[in-house]
């Protein structure tokens, strides 16, 4: 009788568990946040704001009429906080966005920058 080179064999259960503190060594840190921040200047108008806040962020009507009026009452608004990476890119977007089509003078895109999220 030939032997079955396809039996399975059963190994011995082996114990993964893993040590309090050893766990918390093997979670990985939490990149620094950063927020993204849009600042105020009289060549944009809060349709261009929402329109932006929408289409780059994925924000509602509501939530970009709300960065639209922080903005313009307090100078600046923050848009997201995410990793420096993903910030980076959203102000990038913000500054590549264009120009507001429904004022003559505006010359192009609103300004952003990003900041370490504190506290």
């Amino acid at each position: 009788m030939a032997e079955n080179s396809n039996a399975a064999v059963a190994e011995p259960e082996q114990d993964t568990s893993v040590e309090p503190r050893e766990q918390e060594r093997q979670k990985p840190k939490q990149q620094p946040r950063y927020h993204v921040i849009l600042w105020d200047d009289d060549d944009h108008t809060y349709e261009y704001v929402i329109r932006m806040m929408k289409e780059l962020f994925g924000h509602s009507t509501e939530k970009g009429f709300q960065i639209a009026e922080q903005v313009d009452n307090g100078g600046r608004a923050v848009c997201l906080t995410t990793t420096r990476e993903h910030a980076e890119l959203k102000r990038d977007q913000i500054h590549a966005y264009g120009k507001d089509s429904l004022i003559g003078r505006c010359q192009g895109s609103m300004s952003a920058s990003i900041e370490p999220e504190t506290g």
